[in-house]
């Protein structure tokens, strides 16, 4: 954490103190006699003279009592700002909102998941805009405030820093280490008669001993390991478990380092770039990260105008050896890797065999290739193994396309011992109907189950799965079946589960076309997803087709639906950094 010598990429003074108000977003509220009015208010909070005069830090938490991902964020916003104070910057706390999938999960709550992250972006975009505050620490903890809070940075372009709440820490469960999607996989070994239901509920109250989000390298975690690989976030500060005090040195230095960017003219579209969402893309497919990657990196690049979809982020999983062996696929949490030697050292094998950019500038002031300088591999360790010694030769997620799924499709094999399967389609128009036959154990081994009309637009909000997996696996049948569908699926998702498939079914998208029997094929190792149609067929089928309606007809899930893209670009609602004309950092 200390401070760090100029790169050639720096730009003016590193003296916070020096700082001219004068050319920041801050001077249209606190310059002037015609902006008494607004100094006023300040005073009325207890500000300064001097504190007024100082740059202004938007201090922005997803801070609530939803879930345990969250609950931390209050405290850790206090240490970001004692740093932001002691960096001669004046801090200014605001909240927004958070769903927390874990809670929306296997209901209509999950419609609102997706939703979120555009609400949190745009919110703190106007929180910032609204007051003019000229940088941005932002504090995430659950699985689309990550992305979201992320997307704000670049959108907005001020200096920012981004900091992760933490995961929670595991539960211990008769002798062995314990997640959420334990809970979520007993649920499906209860309604078969392999677990009691009181030792469901023996398991239910001992899964999630502490504040944090969930534990393996399911989405937060994985947007997480985003955070620092993309160059937002401090090295090392997001593996750190949420009740570790160590956070709040972490969140204290964030604090400093926002204003020193301010002083060098860094700004987060220095940082975040083609290579760089290259560099985030191999991280996920290294640490067998949840397949809402390939949701979320395109949307944060075309917050930036840079053209990154799913096909690209396929591209980079390819060529990427699987090398943390992490839940749900593998042995351990996150914990487990951030005290083996973290994101860092993950990123340091990387990038010593030739896997990532080290040339891309961070909010260190420094380039990826010199904060890793001084990593050093640990050999006592087994959560990570050397990129040239890795668990499997390519990434732990797979782009797949073909005539099922023209726009790609998405699948996580860590952890999977097969990675082809076909077999006759069971169609299911909603999550609801598919986990009913599940439950019942209405549906044959050997079958791939179609969850559609769920993407972005048919959803409406593009709901995950985990729910309907998870109780697959706890019956035994996670590499039995086969499951498909025009929505996602938790991070936590593990067996033969393929998600983003598109164009969605609402769109007309083959995956809407497919009846019960068609025989559909998945290929993992060639990258193919196909149904054993004619492409005459498809389009006679295609005729017959009429759009369904939605029972979402008012309010902000029905708004989602309005303006929501495919998901192969990320499922954004607006034209992103390609089409500005004027930067907010710039007015």
């Amino acid at each position: 954490m200390a401070a760090t010598t100029a790169s050639p990429a720096a730009k003016g003074t590193m003296d916070a103190r020096a700082i001219d108000k004068k050319k920041l977003p801050s001077r249209h509220v606190t310059q002037g006699p015609a902006r008494a009015p607004h100094r006023s208010y300040y005073y009325a909070m207890g500000l300064s003279r001097e504190q007024i005069n100082q740059p202004f830090v938007g201090v922005a938490s997803c801070w609530n009592e939803a879930a345990p991902c969250n609950i931390s964020l209050m405290r850790q916003a206090q240490a970001v700002k004692l740093g932001v104070s002691a960096a001669n910057g004046t801090p200014r706390e605001f909240c927004t909102i958070t769903v927390t999938d874990g809670i929306a999960m296997g209901h209509e709550g999950m419609k609102s998941s997706l939703p979120s992250r555009e609400v949190i972006a745009d919110s703190v975009e106007l929180t910032m805009r609204g007051h003019g505050y000229d940088a941005l620490v932002g504090l995430a903890g659950c699985d689309k405030s990550l992305p979201g809070m992320m997307m704000a940075m670049v959108r907005l372009n001020v200096p920012s820093v981004f900091i992760y709440g933490g995961s929670i820490l595991p539960g211990l469960y008769k002798g062995k280490d314990v997640t959420v999607v334990d809970v979520f996989e007993a649920v499906g070994l209860q309604s078969v008669g392999k677990m009691s239901i009181e030792e469901l509920e023996a398991l239910e109250q001992v899964a999630c001993p502490s504040a944090g989000a969930c534990g393996g390298q399911f989405t937060a975690n994985t947007m997480a390991c985003v955070s620092e690989a993309i160059g937002l976030a401090l090295p090392y500060s997001s593996g750190a478990p949420a009740p570790y005090e160590l956070r709040d040195r972490f969140c204290m230095a964030a604090g400093e380092k926002v204003m020193e960017l301010i002083a060098r003219g860094i700004r987060p579209r220095d940082i975040v770039t083609r290579k760089s969402l290259e560099n985030a893309a191999t991280v996920v497919a290294a640490s067998g990260g949840s397949t809402n990657a390939a949701l979320h990196l395109p949307a944060i690049a075309h917050e930036c105008g840079i053209a990154f979809d799913l096909f690209d982020v396929a591209e980079i999983f390819k060529r990427t050896p699987y090398i943390a062996d992490l839940k749900p696929g593998g042995r351990y949490v996150a914990k487990d890797m951030y005290e083996a030697g973290g994101v860092p050292m993950l990123m340091k094998t990387l990038l010593d065999h030739g896997y990532l950019h080290g040339d891309c500038m961070t909010v260190t002031g420094r380039t990826m290739a010199e904060n890793l300088a001084k990593v050093e591999w640990n050999d006592s360790q087994d959560v990570m193994v050397p990129a040239d010694k890795p668990l499997k030769p390519t990434g732990g997620v797979v782009g797949l396309s073909g005539n099922l799924a023209p726009d790609g499709a998405i699948v996580k094999v860590a952890g999977l011992k097969h990675l082809q399967f076909s077999g006759p389609a069971r169609c299911f128009d909603s999550e609801d109907d598919c986990f009913n036959a599940v439950t019942h154990k209405a549906y044959e081994e050997g079958e791939v189950l179609v969850i559609r009309y769920v993407g972005p637009r048919g959803g409406p909000g593009m709901p995950e799965m985990l729910s309907t997996t998870a109780a697959l696996y706890g019956q035994g049948m996670g590499e039995k079946v086969a499951l498909i569908t025009d929505g996602r699926f938790s991070g936590g998702t593990r067996g033969f589960c393929i998600g983003h498939v598109g164009p969605e079914a609402a769109l007309g998208g083959p995956i809407g076309l497919i009846r019960d029997g068609d025989i559909i094929d998945i290929d993992a190792v060639a990258g193919t997803l196909g149904v054993r149609l004619s492409d005459s067929e498809l389009a006679e089928r295609k005729k017959a087709w009429k759009p369904r309606e939605t029972n979402y007809t008012t309010g902000a899930i029905w708004k989602f639906a309005q303006g929501v893209g495919p998901a192969r670009y990320g499922a954004v609602t607006h034209p992103g950094g390609a089409a500005e004309k004027v930067s907010y950092a710039d007015t």
